[in-house]
């Protein structure tokens, strides 16, 4: 990973250049990518919501959630240009601590096969593909 990328939590003002991250990525579009839904993101553990960045443009992006029971992750993204460089793995690593440290003994990531990478990435970091399990969803639109 190159020097010069650093890591810190997101803010209302990066919330336009996250989601233009999430088109670099080339990100599976969900209804909730738009700005009123980060900003609401927001409101509940900030801290989990992580941006990687050089030189001030973000670069990368993890957002994790606790419910009190439970940690989540969402929406990885690294741009295209810095991918192969372990940020996406160093972000993973931030989160996962700082959800540890709210208490979590279980991470689930929510993660589209779509996405480029994203088998071997979660494989190769000990996540595993929970089959006993399946993701329902519903838009409220």
């Amino acid at each position: 990973m190159p020097a010069s990328i650093g890591f810190r939590p997101c803010e209302a003002r990066d919330i336009d250049a996250v989601l233009e991250l999430w088109l670099r990525a080339e990100a599976v579009p969900r209804p909730t990518d738009h700005a009123a839904a980060l900003s609401r993101r927001l409101e509940r553990d900030p801290e989990l919501f992580l941006l990687a960045l050089e030189g001030g443009r973000i670069v990368g992006s993890l957002m994790g959630g606790w419910d009190g029971w439970r940690g989540n992750l969402y929406r990885l993204a690294v741009d295209p240009a810095y991918r192969r460089q372990g940020l996406a793995l160093a972000l993973l690593e931030r989160v996962e601590e700082a959800l540890r440290a709210k208490g979590a003994a279980r991470i689930v990531s929510r993660a589209f096969h779509a996405e480029p990478g994203v088998v071997e990435f979660w494989s190769g970091a000990g996540y595993s593909l929970d089959a006993d399990q399946a993701c329902y969803s519903k838009d409220l639109g």
